[in-house]
């Protein structure tokens, strides 16, 4: 019995999961009366433009804006909450650079060298610089790096994970949870074509994150001869695109082609962020900074990229423990990391389970049906045994 319902109870675990689908963005969801950054800002797979009509893309979602006036100029479902796969590594960019000393040597683990994914090429034994591991990061979307930069800091996977979230709280992405560092497919992991926009601003505001973003090439030595091998920026709008500033591109089975891309021109500076395209992403990218820019003197705002002051919570203690720059490898003092799991499953099951149908919770007590029906077996004997006498 116990057996049973233990296996019924992750059947509709498994059951809530699945139905729920994509996670969508609501005004509820963020507390406030109208979505983040304006009321045209919605969940919606609508396009919003007011001046002039963008090219159509095949993402699910997108926005252009330009990052110096926060001016969001068109958008396409901006808040709905989709997998990032990795632009989520310019949040990890965000939080990471502040923190390490770009001179520090680390030394290449197994388990940097065993992690799943995109990777530059760390090797177990060989040493890297914070710098030079950046750059596998962002260039090459190495899994392997960042798994490496963040072993380096303290407080390690957890600690990192628990940073993003803070700082995806301080500049408003509220749509954002992170629980994988590096951008892979895990469970609970989202965020938003709105929320990669203000990644993005805040990361070109700062010189290394544009510096990181814009590099074209950079050599990761060999395991073996001392020799090094070139690794190119996945980014194909650096190499065709005029006045390309790079950021960041992603893709995973699930997440699909994911990008953030920024460009200067006229002495405007537009980002784009898309989620959820089957292919095509760079040209489409391309044809959306064409048409801002060309059109940019009739466009007018449908919304704005909030500032961090304006939708950053109260600091408190808890809060601000282990904010500044690491300076110790002990860890840091977060809760166990069995109860933040239990924590983080508990969040995402109250959250999708309004979306569950009538037939997955009464599923259950009809499987556990037959039980009740069926005599046990140790009875037979004596049941036989009472209705022969009675024939007699």
């Amino acid at each position: 019995m116990r057996v049973l319902l233990t296996a019924c109870a992750t059947a509709v675990a498994s059951t809530a999961l699945a139905v729920a689908g994509p996670l969508a963005a609501t005004a509820a969801d963020q507390g406030l009366n109208t979505p983040v950054g304006g009321d045209q800002l919605t969940t919606e797979p609508t396009v919003v433009a007011d001046g002039a009509t963008p090219p159509a893309v095949q993402a699910s979602a997108y926005v252009i804006a330009d990052v110096d006036t926060g001016d969001v100029l068109a958008a396409k479902a901006p808040h709905a909450k989709l997998r990032p796969a990795s632009t989520l590594k310019t949040l990890t960019a965000l939080v990471l650079l502040p923190r390490l000393n770009k001179s520090d040597q680390v030394i290449g683990s197994d388990a940097d060298a065993a992690i799943i994914g995109s990777k530059v090429g760390v090797y177990p034994g060989l040493r890297y610089s914070v710098d030079l591991l950046f750059q596998g990061m962002f260039l090459a979307s190495g899994n392997d790096a960042v798994h490496a930069l963040v072993c380096h800091d303290q407080g390690g996977v957890p600690g990192t994970i628990q940073r993003m979230n803070k700082k995806a709280a301080e500049i408003g992405a509220l749509d954002t949870h992170v629980t994988d560092p590096t951008g892979l497919d895990a469970d609970g992991q989202y965020s938003s074509a709105y929320d990669l926009a203000l990644f993005a601003q805040a990361g070109l505001s700062r010189p290394d994150f544009a510096k990181y973003a814009s590099t074209k090439y950079t050599n990761f030595p060999l395991a073996k001869n001392g020799g090094s091998y070139q690794v190119a920026n996945q980014n194909k709008l650096l190499f065709n695109y005029d006045g390309a500033l790079g950021v960041k591109t992603g893709y995973t089975t699930l997440a699909r082609n994911t990008f953030v891309g920024a460009a200067r021109r006229d002495g405007h500076t537009l980002v784009v962020t898309m989620m959820n395209s089957p292919h095509g992403i760079t040209q489409d990218a391309s044809n959306l900074l064409d048409w801002a820019f060309k059109s940019y003197s009739a466009l007018s705002p449908v919304g704005t990229l909030v500032k961090p002051a304006a939708a950053a919570p109260p600091k408190t203690a808890s809060t601000t423990q282990g904010e500044g720059p690491n300076t110790s490898k002990k860890a840091s003092a977060l809760p166990p990391l069995r109860v933040r799991t239990a924590r983080v499953s508990t969040a995402l099951v109250h959250s999708v389970a309004y979306k569950i149908p009538t037939w997955a919770w009464a599923a259950p007590p009809f499987l556990l049906l037959p039980l009740f029906l069926r005599r046990p077996r140790a009875l037979r004997p004596r049941a036989k045994a009472a209705a022969k006498a009675r024939r007699r």
